[in-house]
């Protein structure tokens, strides 16, 4: 294959990448807490050798991508145990195999007085252990903006962890909005900055604007298919002049 159809496919690959990353930002432009992603680009040049003009020819790198830190658009719910985050904190839950990190704070409690996710994920206190309240609260708490858990009555039952995490955007996405460290490498969590609120009776909605990602799918899409025409073109020159070459032989 020449340089084109090298360049085609280098455009093609990170096409395709970034689709994969713009539809699941769509798809999860209603979860609670979610942050969007966006891809990284970069270019390489190579310059030809044994030729007399010295041409450059651009391939397109696809460099990963990197989380969205944006503020999700905050609603109020009235919701004693749904919990908002203002500031860069995370909420840390109990999953099989450690902990996890999210924005989603639409809480429950479970029948044994667990402080639990939707999805069941057990929400930890600042020492890393799972919140558990009297069964018979009722969810008629006061969350205070540190987190600390008390009963209409003032008397302090728990608090809710609040974490920074300095290396976030190196962690692996796990879904549900969730993040966790990459295997094998340290967790960095560290207690959250007084910067970091809690909103009792609210949750934070995802920050991805589905209007500006619907164009930019469409935009990503018109992009790939230029890219597979355009490997086919170079595919119906190079077929093309290998004919013309067996024509004047013959």
């Amino acid at each position: 294959m020449d340089n084109g159809t090298y360049v085609s496919l280098s455009l093609a690959t990170a096409m395709r990448n970034a689709l994969d990353v713009t539809a699941n930002n769509i798809a999860n432009a209603n979860t609670a807490g979610f942050k969007g992603e966006r891809v990284v680009f970069d270019s390489y040049m190579l310059r030809e050798t044994g030729t007399e003009d010295g041409r450059e020819t651009d391939f397109l790198i696809d460099q990963g991508s990197f989380m969205d830190p944006a503020q999700g658009a905050m609603s109020r719910t009235g919701n004693p145990l749904d919990l908002a985050l203002q500031g860069d904190g995370w909420f840390a839950y109990e999953i099989d195999g450690g902990t996890a990190y999210g924005r989603d704070g639409r809480f429950a409690l479970s029948p044994d007085g667990n402080l639990v996710t939707l999805n069941g994920a057990r929400v930890l206190d600042p020492g890393g252990a799972p919140i558990a309240l009297p069964p018979d609260i009722g969810g008629e708490v006061t969350i205070s903006q540190d987190g600390t858990i008390s009963t209409l009555a003032g008397g302090v039952i728990g608090r809710v962890g609040l974490f920074d995490l300095p290396d976030a955007q190196g962690y692996e996405r796990i879904g549900a909005g969730m993040f966790v460290p990459p295997e094998g490498a340290a967790d960095t969590a560290r207690p959250a900055s007084d910067a970091t609120r809690v909103v009792q009776g609210a949750i934070e909605a995802s920050n991805v604007q589905p209007v500006v990602e619907m164009t930019r799918l469409m935009a990503i899409q018109q992009a790939y298919e230029r890219a597979l025409k355009l490997v086919s073109s170079e595919d119906d020159l190079t077929r093309d002049m290998l004919r013309r070459i067996g024509d004047t032989s013959a």
